[in-house]
């Protein structure tokens, strides 16, 4: 699974060399404090194992640096959420604004979809409009918001929740 985006950068599968910069690349969404609760980034070990190992992919330059990275967990491991995920996009700083994002969210779609995924979500703090935007374009609608969800760094914090259901998956 491959997919190019031009200029040298392309979508593929993660793989366990990709490690140290996923982490980082994590790290610096958590640093940045509109990401997500945790605030640090997992050891490669815990990320592994957590992550459905079909559906995690890097985004490349061309000359191999990650420049993002999307991955989805399961929701639950009852029988009737087989087919819904929650998902994560991390885009490098550098990288941003030129498409990454949205070839890997476009790119984990198509895994999702084939993989007969019905539904994609994830919960996105308000703050974070980029990722709003992003998610809204690839066709992800907001549910709702949950208030005051979880506290940050001693902050209350809402989360923007999103889904998009698949339009091919029945």
């Amino acid at each position: 699974m491959t997919a190019d985006l031009g200029a040298g950068v392309q979508v593929a599968r993660m793989l366990p060399e990709h490690a140290e910069q996923v982490l980082a690349i994590y790290q610096l969404g958590i640093d940045e404090g509109n990401a997500t609760f945790e605030t640090t980034a997992p050891d490669w070990a815990a990320f592994d194992a957590a992550k459905l190992p079909d559906h995690r992919l890097v985004a490349l330059s061309d000359d191999g640096r990650v420049l993002g990275w999307a991955a989805a967990v399961p929701v639950s491991d009852r029988c009737a959420y087989a087919g819904v995920v929650e998902h994560s996009v991390y885009v490098h700083p550098d990288a941003r604004g030129r498409g990454v994002g949205a070839a890997l969210l476009d790119t984990l779609i198509a895994s999702t979809e084939a993989a007969g995924i019905w539904t994609i979500q994830s919960g996105i703090f308000p703050e974070n409009t980029a990722s709003l935007a992003l998610h809204t374009r690839a066709g992800f609608r907001v549910i709702g918001t949950r208030e005051r969800i979880g506290r940050h760094h001693g902050t209350w914090r809402d989360v923007t929740l999103v889904e998009r259901r698949s339009p091919s998956v029945d």
